[in-house]
């Protein structure tokens, strides 16, 4: 690559129902995949204004730079009229509405608004992990469930809507935000990349 050239500009998109926790998220992501002990954050989180989207931040691949720019459904600018590299679809594990709203509301539009690149990837990505409480007794009965999301649901739900990933995160505690945070940066510089985001994924460094 030219060292003279700009880093190549990866815009991702996030989808979602209000309050499911995309902003902190965003804010979490600031932080990179540092401080590395995820179970005892001695961290407070940034607060992001929406009226400063895109979000910019920059990471390394094998000392290759990028830019990647990220904008949810808060954005100034329509999120209809953006063309994104990356979508990913955010619903909070505590309460079961928000995971039925991405197939309701969120993939029809994935279908109808972005299907410009059969190879944009989508990934499905639970929030508020650390809200996720045991369904009771009661609920489980005759094979009820409970308001939270069980992580096979939140994967069946990627699998149903053709998504190319499922995961899931707690950006207040941290607990699995590393391993969210690196694979939305690989799927980011694979983007571009000849064979695209839906290749083998390879390690990356988030600054």
């Amino acid at each position: 690559m030219d060292p003279s050239l700009p880093p190549p500009e990866v815009t991702v998109l996030l989808l979602g129902d209000p309050d499911v926790g995309k902003s902190t998220f965003l804010s979490r992501l600031t932080l990179g995949v540092r401080p590395h002990n995820d179970d005892l954050p001695p961290y407070s989180l940034p607060t992001l204004r929406d009226s400063d989207q895109p979000f910019t931040f920059n990471i390394s691949l094998y000392n290759r730079p990028y830019t990647l720019s990220f904008y949810d459904t808060a954005s100034p600018t329509s999120y209809t009229l953006i063309q994104p590299s990356f979508i990913i679809l955010c619903f909070d594990i505590s309460r079961r509405s928000t995971l039925n709203s991405l197939r309701d509301r969120w993939m029809p539009i994935v279908n109808s608004h972005f299907n410009y690149d059969e190879a944009l990837p989508v990934m499905v990505l639970g929030l508020k992990r650390d809200l996720r409480t045991e369904w009771t007794e009661e609920e489980k009965r005759d094979g009820g469930r409970g308001e939270s999301v069980m992580p096979q649901e939140g994967l069946g739900m990627a699998q149903e809507g053709l998504c190319d990933r499922y995961a899931e995160c707690s950006a207040v505690t941290g607990e699995l935000c590393r391993e969210v945070l690196e694979d939305v940066a690989k799927t980011c510089a694979k983007t571009t990349t000849e064979k695209g985001a839906k290749s083998q994924p390879t390690s990356c460094v988030v600054m």
